[in-house]
């Protein structure tokens, strides 16, 4: 399933949850969505995209992970097919009533707690982190959020700050933490990171210490735009805040002095 919606070919859940279930005995559908959710959550800690409406589930076996890992050993197919889709341009998305597009922020998950986490192995590639890395898909998401946001002011009858709103990212660069300058419906500034992936609402994302920083400095302000599911069916929900404040923060990278 997870190959065929990276070609963008179309299938049918229920049909393959069922047909898998008559293979196993007396296995509930609830149970075989139940492990579909358990590999998603394996699958993210790969770095690799999950099968779309599978939310993660991250209570799973030791085995289980064995398993996937050697699936995707088995199936070079699949990283060709993820490594495709990543080389494909990705452009402004055209949608119709752009602020329709705005979602709650999903529910946090519980994640597995161990005395002591075993290692593991993993895939060599992390397909989340490389597509962070891609900066077109970044820029076109603020492009998409700079949209978003002028509709936003101008229902809400605020159309003289709409020409007002500033790509900061363009016109700053990247220091300033973050992407864009817009305003709260009373006209006080509101400051914006977009994160933007092509995949899954449960998809992590990557933040920088100066991000962390002025989202501390300007909490009152600062906001995430997260946009998600970018290529086929885009949607956004939004964190306001500071980072410590609304999400679960991993260390994922450290910088090292000799001395």
């Amino acid at each position: 399933m997870l190959l065929l919606e990276r070609q963008g070919q179309p299938y049918n859940k229920t049909e393959r949850r069922r047909a898998l279930q008559a293979l196993l005995n007396g296995r509930s559908e609830r149970a075989i969505e139940d492990k579909h959710q358990n590999i998603s959550a394996i699958l993210i800690e790969f770095g690799h995209p999950y099968i779309s409406g599978y939310k993660p589930l991250f209570n799973y076996q030791t085995l289980l992970r064995t398993v996937v890992e050697s699936q995707i050993a088995g199936k070079p197919e699949l990283p060709a097919a993820i490594e495709a889709e990543l080389a494909r341009p990705m452009p402004v998305p055209s949608v119709d009533h752009i602020l329709d597009r705005l979602v709650k922020p999903p529910d946090p998950q519980p994640r597995r707690v161990r005395e002591k986490a075993p290692h593991y192995g993993r895939p060599n590639r992390d397909y989340i982190a490389l597509e962070a890395r891609n900066s077109a898909p970044g820029r076109a998401g603020e492009l998409f959020a700079v949209n978003f946001e002028k509709a936003r002011l101008i229902r809400g009858g605020q159309e003289r700050l709409v020409d007002s709103v500033e790509h900061v990212s363009i016109t700053r660069g990247d220091a300033a933490g973050y992407d864009i300058r817009s305003f709260d419906p009373g006209g006080r500034e509101r400051l914006i990171e977009v994160k933007t992936t092509g995949y899954g609402l449960y998809t992590p994302f990557f933040v920088s210490p100066n991000e962390m920083e002025v989202s501390e400095r300007t909490a009152e302000a600062y906001h995430i735009y997260r946009i998600y599911g970018f290529r086929q069916d885009p949607h956004l929900f939004m964190l306001r805040g500071s980072m410590s404040r609304t999400l679960v923060l991993e260390a994922s990278q450290f910088k090292a002095f000799v001395g």
